[in-house]
């Protein structure tokens, strides 16, 4: 496989639509950017489920996930599944989020997301995050929209497993969807693991990214 190192990371933007996506997205390369990089500066933003026991939720996991970081997570109060309806403020609290950090990465839903949700937010990420590496992740659910990802996370062993039982542990409010339990989680990873040679990987669409050949 083609290898791309970004070098050294130490402060990253998380965007969500809802309490849970960045866990299902991400969860294991969040755990392995945590102790890859003590102290990592963590700034999230989460649209949905402020005020409830999502927002708990959200704050425990992330926790959880990301584990000696140095965690900012705002959890808005917007209303599930109408968020396209809202756009001026998802627009707003965006460009609010990319005002008050300076992450090397950037991660967001992916365009193809199926979900009007996630589409919007993947659509106004760039927008606001303009110079910066966006990596688009992939929220397993009851849609078939899995996309075509060209770049992969081989996870460290045992991640992948630490992922499926942390997002089971963290999230008792969706246990009952028929598709959210380990076996699912870990399917997905191991169909990506299979993609780049590796055991379980999580893997991403890329938004956009210059390369400079020669290494001079």
């Amino acid at each position: 496989m083609i290898r791309f190192d970004t070098g050294g990371i130490t402060e990253i933007a998380l965007l969500g639509a809802h309490c849970d996506d960045l866990a299902i997205g991400l969860g294991g390369t969040l755990l392995t950017l945590a102790q890859a990089a003590p102290g990592l500066r963590v700034r999230a933003l989460v649209l949905t489920g402020a005020g409830t026991e999502r927002a708990e939720e959200e704050r425990a996991a992330l926790e959880s996930f990301c584990p000696g970081a140095d965690i900012d997570l705002t959890v808005l109060d917007l209303p599930d599944g109408y968020l396209p309806a809202h756009w001026v403020r998802v627009k707003d609290a965006v460009g609010a989020l990319a005002r008050s950090c300076s992450p090397q990465l950037v991660f967001a839903p992916h365009r193809g997301d199926a979900h009007q949700d996630h589409r919007l937010l993947a659509e106004l990420a760039p927008t606001e995050f303009r110079d910066h590496l966006v990596l688009g992740y992939e929220i397993l659910k009851w849609e078939n929209d899995t996309p075509q990802p060209a770049v992969f996370h081989p996870l460290p062993a045992g991640q992948a497993e630490l992922k499926a039982e942390l997002l089971v542990k963290h999230y008792p409010s969706q246990r009952n969807r028929d598709w959210f339990d380990e076996q699912s989680f870990l399917a997905l990873s191991r169909l990506r693991g299979v993609q780049c040679r590796a055991r379980h990987a999580e893997a991403f669409l890329l938004e956009k990214a210059t390369i400079t050949f020669g290494g001079a």
